[in-house]
């Protein structure tokens, strides 16, 4: 029965490791994706003050933020895996993992629209307007179903 000891023992240490671990994850996971989200936020930002007048249309500056965007688009999703609903401050609802479907389309919704937002942005003000409206509603569309206000 002595060998029982040892080994219930091992067992709870490597359980409470595994946790700890697995809470790491979930934590590094959804501050993988607010960064990532915020960057791209910021390149919204510069397009959707061009596209309202509140800043001078500039080519090369749409360019690069519509470009900064695009690829940004494509980086979020890998930080909303298994286990990671709880964990470090969040505002992703319980949704994002009970209507997965729903949640990638908007995803992939988005990479469509923000490589099209890139491919015009530098090709004038009325351009640049329709890239971010239509980026942009992709974007309020997901938040309003999936993130918590």
């Amino acid at each position: 029965m002595k060998p029982v000891v040892p080994a219930a023992v091992a067992l709870a240490v490597v359980g409470a490791f595994a946790t700890a671990v697995h809470a790491q994850s979930a934590d590094r996971q959804i501050k993988y994706r607010q960064a990532v989200m915020t960057a791209q936020s910021w390149h919204m930002g510069v397009l959707s003050s061009m596209a309202k007048g509140e800043r001078p249309y500039d080519k090369d500056a749409a360019t690069r933020s519509a470009t900064f965007v695009a690829e940004l688009s494509a980086m979020p999703w890998d930080g909303f895996g298994p286990g990671s609903e709880t964990g470090a401050p969040t505002k992703a609802k319980p949704e994002i993992w009970k209507d997965r479907a729903k949640f990638d389309k908007y995803g992939q919704d988005l990479k469509a629209e923000a490589t099209k937002l890139a491919a015009t942005a530098g090709t004038g003000l009325d351009a640049l307007k329709a890239g971010v409206g239509a980026t942009g509603k992709v974007c309020a569309s997901c938040h309003d179903d999936f993130r918590s206000k």
